[in-house]
């Protein structure tokens, strides 16, 4: 099923380019700086379950295509909230999802799956009805092998590296354990203070409390609230965590007078805090955790743009991540000018902005990375990781910002056997890129040699540190 030039151009001289490129970098060792693979799966080591279990029910990206064309949540095996009835049955999920996988036709999730089933299962039949239970079958053997135990994937996925997204209030016991364990892989926390930050968070009252439990300290007031958040980034640090990573409906940022953060946490701590009190002290903690990277070394990475949960319905019965959430225009220029104008030009921070909102690649973030000594880009995100959609992010930001003030790529997934699959795409769309830059006498062919090393391998290290 897969070919050896896909994504590559269809003109000869270019794809040979391409091709040549792509060759230069496709064996080597995957970075993974920012992505949300439970490190328990790494932890534990336990086979895999049902390929169903494993590929179809916890995939946002999946379930809400098919139920965009009418296909229950309740038959792809989707647990409730109130723990009524779902099909339970993994060879009937897996059934139904193949007669639909006709649905995801030009889309990135059927790059990665095909990718997946040949390259990882020697699958090299098409997914469909009349096909399924074959492949069925045929994954649920390979998966019961010890060849196919999560860290003997990693190892053959030749996986350098893995960032794992775990709460403020998160114990890391299971990175703990990996630590202590005598297996080589290198799997590291990132520092995610979100569910601290949202005062209005039905979890919120609980994380703080985790956070005391962590820490020791009261948490009674703001100046507390701050040492605990400081407290578990040096615990992260102390387990390798070299980056945080913040989500906000918006990228605003505007530093509070120490009596009105204390203010608005006080009223948080009784239940009483407002929608204002909540964009505030989201912008002031945004600020505080510029000044803590400044201060401990972290690099901070900025997803905004989200309108989480924007089907209530699905929301109230399936809860979150089900495909529900939304992109949103987002502005960086005037939100962010109050953080980079305290931080922007400061040495030891560093600032990864990713975007759901395509139109602020050319107008904001690249002059933004272009100019800022902090700032950097993230790759394209979610809705936009997908071939044209790195297409789109190479082809605005690079005349303004270069290719130096982005990061390369992240697989940001948390779908483990699928991170070969998005590293490969994003390589391909990489070398084709600079081939025909190459073949525009844009650039040289050994220039074109660097970069698409830097690309695949030096940047992600160098932006996220992870040189040690």
């Amino acid at each position: 099923m897969l070919n050896p030039d896909r994504y590559f151009s269809p003109v000869p001289e270019v794809r040979q380019l391409a091709r040549r490129l792509y060759e230069r970098i496709a064996e080597l060792p995957l970075v993974c700086p920012h992505g949300h693979v439970d490190p328990r799966l790494l932890a534990e080591d336990a086979p895999f379950p049902d390929p169903a279990a494993l590929i179809v029910v916890p995939d946002h990206y999946l379930v809400r295509m098919l139920y965009s064309q009418g296909v229950p949540m309740e038959r792809l095996g989707i647990p409730t909230r109130d723990g009524t009835p779902v099909e339970t049955d993994p060879r009937r999920i897996w059934q139904t999802f193949a007669e639909h996988f006709y649905l995801f036709r030009g889309t990135p999730s059927a790059a990665w799956l095909r990718h997946e089933l040949e390259s990882v299962f020697g699958i090299t039949e098409r997914l469909e009805g009349g096909s399924a239970q074959r492949i069925y079958d045929h994954m649920q053997a390979r998966l019961s092998e010890p060849a196919f135990r999560p860290r003997a994937l990693f190892e053959r996925f030749r996986i350098e590296v893995l960032c794992t997204t775990d709460a403020a209030g998160d114990g890391l016991e299971w990175h703990q354990r990996i630590r202590a364990s005598e297996w080589p892989g290198d799997v590291r926390p990132t520092f995610r203070p979100d569910l601290a930050i949202d005062l209005l968070h039905p979890g919120w009252a609980a994380e703080i409390e985790r956070l005391r439990g962590l820490t020791g300290e009261p948490i009674g007031e703001f100046r507390s609230y701050v040492r605990a958040l400081e407290s578990r980034r040096a615990f992260f640090k102390s387990l390798g965590a070299t980056a945080t990573d913040h989500a906000a409906v918006t990228p605003f940022t505007a530093e509070l007078s120490a009596r009105a953060a204390d203010e608005i946490f006080g009223r948080a701590l009784r239940g009483a805090a407002s929608a204002d009190d909540q964009r505030a002290f989201t912008g002031h903690m945004l600020m505080e955790m510029a000044r803590m990277s400044v201060d401990d070394g972290l690099v901070m990475q900025l997803h905004p743009g989200s309108a989480r949960n924007h089907n209530e319905r699905i929301y109230g019965r399936f809860g979150p991540d089900r495909g529900c959430d939304i992109p949103l225009r987002t502005e960086y220029t005037i939100n962010l000018r109050p953080l980079l104008n305290r931080f922007g030009n400061e040495p030891g921070f560093r600032l990864i902005l990713f975007t759901l909102d395509e139109s602020t690649y050319s107008r904001e973030l690249a002059p933004l990375a272009g100019h800022y000594p902090a700032v950097f880009l993230g790759p394209p995100w979610w809705f936009h990781d997908s071939l044209e959609g790195m297409r789109r992010f190479r082809a605005q930001v690079t005349e303004t910002a270069g290719i130096y003030n982005t990061v390369g790529f992240n697989d940001d997934t948390r779908a483990f056997l699928s991170i070969p699959a998005r590293h490969d795409l994003s390589r391909r769309v990489d070398a084709q890129f600079l081939a025909d830059l190459v073949a525009r006498h844009v650039v040289d062919a050994d220039e074109a040699d660097q970069m698409i090393g830097a690309l695949a391998y030096e940047l992600p290290k160098r932006a996220y540190r992870l040189g040690a």
